[in-house]
């Protein structure tokens, strides 16, 4: 079995080199190990030092130097929008006062689907739309780390 242990970060490789794709929604994407399969069969152990918080188009570096990509797998998620940035803030500390996971994406702000936080959300003054896309929410202070720093990338 193909072994992947290092992390080619988005910005610095062409997805088009890829010799093989693996869809892994964002739970699965905070992994140091595990077995995966990718769409065109690719079977291979993820063998990272420390656990890495894996982003949407970044690659994982087989050991024959081939690479695979990853995508985010679309999850259904609620984008947050507000009337101004400091309502915006306002509906981001309610959230991180709940431990919720959070993805900025310009000037809104996307979670998972949950009719609890999203009522609270509509009852704070927040526009909320249903999507479905890969979710990359924001690795926490005391998270896993966004995979892109250190000297086990490639």
């Amino acid at each position: 079995m193909k072994r992947a242990s290092a992390i080619k970060p988005a910005e610095h490789w062409n997805p088009a080199d890829a010799v093989d794709r693996v869809v892994l929604d964002a739970d699965a994407r905070q992994k140091r190990r595990g077995v995966f399969v990718g769409e065109a069969g690719t079977r291979f152990l993820l063998d990272l030092p420390r656990a890495a918080l894996l982003h949407d188009g970044d690659g994982l570096v087989l050991d024959d130097a081939s690479v695979i990509c990853v995508v985010g797998q679309p999850e259904p998620l609620i984008e947050i929008s507000a009337a101004n940035q400091e309502a915006l803030t306002r509906l981001a500390w309610h959230l991180g006062n709940r431990h919720t996971d959070v993805q900025v994406v310009g000037d809104t702000l996307r979670i998972r689907r949950d009719h609890v936080l999203e009522e609270m959300l509509r009852r704070l003054g927040a526009r909320l739309i249903p999507i479905n896309a890969a979710f990359d929410p924001e690795p926490g202070a005391y998270g896993h780390g966004n995979g892109h720093d250190g000297d086990d990338h490639v």
